[in-house]
């Protein structure tokens, strides 16, 4: 049975910096909560303990995990939270002890004693999670896997598919490439149409069309966000933002007062080789800045690679057409939804069980495929280009100093937009009859070297950069 992943599945409204460390643990406690009521035991609860384990254990303090599984147990909502009022809201149980549980019941909460991190790896996933509830007359407890990209689940994916914890059947079930591709064939259809018509089998054209402006407005707000905040990241590293510095020099003194009116402003922008390339990477780095500040992002698939789709995107609108619409913008989205459930079916969107490969790879190989359907590429052009893109990403580890999205994570996103748009333009010129590397086969091959690869390099900061590099260095 195929699994039936949506485009807004792939493309999630959280806040940062990690949807796997970030989004998925602050899910996995609005689930246990919901647990708990249904359990009957919510109004009885006293005390709740948190586990960490693997990789959540081993950087979760730099991905802020644990501020995340306190907002989450504390009822707020990842998608609609105020970001002014996080640290408020944590604030508040650091110097009271206490956690609003559910926003309903206050019960004692110490940060020290109830959130625990542990190194070792539980056997399902890298990035397990156990929550314990207290009552007078026991406990109840539930663990999670974070695994990629805001998703959780109770089990491992493949014990989840072996028991066949689906959702209903689209009209066209993709699990590979190839279908995909056959359907473009035998429907005379473009990707993004194809993808159109299983959205609408769970939901209206209405439904289908806000949500993916939202999910755009939200990108283009991130972007403008960034490229209009200066400072210092937090965490520790002493980042400085860049975007503020790069935007400035490119936009110079031409008036605006909205997203939408900067986007006019930049489509009237001198626009040689440097410059695209300048204002590419300004996009990408003013998303994951945003990210890195606990900001408002979208998966994509993950908040780590939050800013390769959005940058190539807006490299479309701003640069490449500027007679592009709303129907563009729906149809990039689409498909590079699509590209990515691929991916996450036959390989993975964690860095955890990866390396870097499985997000700033994934989310250049959606970005490409995307890119080359709006620019007018046939859907077997649109799968070279996400193979381009991927193949030139196998191996990427995930090492960052600290345990934080910000080095390498940040410089990484621009790079993976600009690998994008040249996969984009290689597979416009191509025959995709004449290729050789087959999409579903890069896929096949991305998973059998995140399985070959050593778990140093998966997200747990024991590895690479992050040994070779300390906080005193920087």
């Amino acid at each position: 049975m195929t699994e039936c992943i949506s485009v807004f599945d792939m493309l999630k409204i959280g806040v940062g910096p990690s949807s796997s460390h970030t989004l998925g643990p602050w899910r996995g406690a609005e689930r246990f909560l919901k647990e708990l009521r249904e359990e009957g035991i919510f109004e009885a609860v006293n005390r709740v303990r948190v586990d960490l384990y693997g990789s959540l254990s081993l950087t979760g303090k730099g991905h802020a995990t644990d501020l995340a599984v306190m907002l989450g147990l504390s009822g707020a909502d990842p998608e609609y939270v105020p970001i002014e009022s996080i640290s408020g809201i944590i604030d508040d149980i650091n110097l009271q002890n206490k956690l609003n549980l559910g926003n309903e019941r206050v019960i004692d909460f110490t940060i020290f004693t109830d959130i625990i991190f542990n190194k070792n790896f539980l056997p399902f996933h890298a990035n397990g999670f156990t929550f314990t509830a207290y009552t007078n007359k026991g406990e109840y407890t539930s663990t999670f896997y974070s695994i990629g990209g805001g998703f959780v689940v109770k089990e491992e994916r493949i014990i989840a598919k072996e028991k066949q914890l689906l959702k209903g059947a689209f009209p066209f079930p993709i699990d590979k490439a190839d279908e995909l591709l056959n359907y473009t064939i035998s429907e005379n259809k473009k990707i993004s149409e194809i993808v159109y018509e299983n959205e609408k089998s769970i939901r209206t054209e209405a439904q289908i069309d806000h949500e993916l402006m939202r999910v755009w407005n939200t990108m283009l707000e991130c972007m403008y966000t960034g490229a209009h905040t200066e400072g210092i990241l937090p965490g520790g590293l002493n980042v400085r933002r860049r975007a503020f510095d790069m935007h400035k020099n490119l936009i110079g003194d031409k008036p605006y007062n909205s997203p939408q009116e900067w986007l006019e402003v930049i489509r009237n922008t001198e626009v040689k080789f440097r410059q695209i390339l300048k204002w590419v990477s300004c996009f990408a780095l003013a998303v994951n800045e945003v990210n890195a500040a606990l900001g408002r992002v979208v998966t994509a698939p993950t908040n780590g690679s939050a800013g390769v789709i959005p940058a190539v995107l807006m490299y479309y609108l701003v640069i490449e057409n500027h007679d592009a619409d709303e129907r563009h913008i729906k149809q990039f989205l689409m498909v590079a939804g699509e590209i990515g459930s691929i991916f996450k079916k036959g390989a993975t969107i964690s860095a955890a069980m990866g390396g870097c490969q499985a997000e700033i790879g994934v989310s250049s190989a959606m970005a490409a495929a995307a890119l080359c359907e709006v620019m007018g590429g046939t859907p077997g052009q649109c799968l070279m280009a996400a193979e381009i893109a991927m193949e030139h990403h196998l191996g990427m580890t995930c090492d960052p100093i600290g345990g934080l999205v910000q080095i390498p994570c940040i410089e990484r996103n621009t790079m993976g937009a600009i690998k994008a748009i040249n996969a984009a333009e290689l597979a416009m010129e191509t025959d995709p009859r004449n290729a050789k590397v087959p999409l579903d086969k890069v896929v096949n091959t991305m998973w059998q070297t995140a399985k070959d690869m050593n778990n140093k390099y998966k997200e747990t900061s024991e590895g690479g950069l992050a040994v070779a590099v300390n906080n005193a260095d920087c």
